[in-house]
């Protein structure tokens, strides 16, 4: 991967922290990694939520569909979601700026994990942003759905979570269809939250889908017809 070594980067300890920069980047995925429900304490890069998220950039580099495909994360200021704060989005927000600005208007994927994906979903109204995936995701009943007008979401849910809902995420995907472009879920058979059972086929299926987000011309949808169905679909 060639780097652009004269293109102004954000600053170190901002929201934004590039992974891969092409020279003129043409898309661009933006990953954001799980928190706690409430917590002032400050987020860390050492801490295993977003450790967490390393496997999946990795998978999601060897996967892309072409060199000039810009990947980053966004770093909290806290690690907790904080009720009406809703402190990770404001973090979220900031980076879509920052992006915008390192790289201009490309389509944008976000790819979160738990509260992140939640965070992602109310980012997801910023026009950069064409798509959503939500892995193990935090989605309570009620959660907005018309930011996603013209954009596609899809969940990765496991069958053995104890922490967030399929449930919930299944709810969330069906009203998502009345509003989205397009709207999805599948179940992970054996998966836990953490993403540790099927650790390979979590990674590469992230990965895969995130590819057909950003060029689905060049990269078939992985998911199975029946996840855009009315249920919360099928076992993977």
């Amino acid at each position: 991967m060639h780097q652009d070594v004269t293109r102004s980067l954000p600053a170190p300890g901002g929201a934004l922290v590039p992974r891969l920069v092409p020279v003129r980047p043409r898309a661009a995925v933006l990953l954001l990694h799980g928190g706690s429900e409430t917590s002032l304490r400050p987020s860390r890069r050492w801490h295993p939520a977003a450790l967490r998220m390393t496997p999946f950039q990795r998978a999601i580099a060897l996967a892309r569909p072409h060199d000039d495909m810009l990947i980053a994360q966004v770093r909290y200021r806290l690690r907790g979601w904080n009720g009406s704060r809703a402190d990770p989005v404001a973090d979220a927000d900031e980076a879509l700026r920052q992006l915008a600005a390192l790289a201009g208007p490309v389509p944008t994927v976000l790819v979160g994990h738990s509260m992140g994906a939640r965070a992602a979903l109310h980012a997801a109204g910023h026009p950069q942003v064409s798509a959503v995936l939500g892995l193990a995701p935090w989605w309570p009943r009620g959660e907005p759905v018309r930011q996603l007008t013209g954009r596609r979401v899809v969940a990765l849910h496991g069958d053995r979570d104890r922490v967030t809902s399929p449930g919930d995420s299944a709810d969330y995907v069906r009203r998502a269809r009345e509003t989205a472009a397009g709207a999805a879920m599948a179940v992970v058979r054996h998966g836990d939250h953490a993403m540790l059972r099927r650790h390979r086929f979590w990674h590469r299926t992230a990965a895969s889908v995130v590819a057909h987000l950003v060029d689905p011309d060049r990269c078939p949808d992985p998911l199975p017809v029946e996840c855009y169905g009315t249920g919360p679909g099928p076992l993977l």
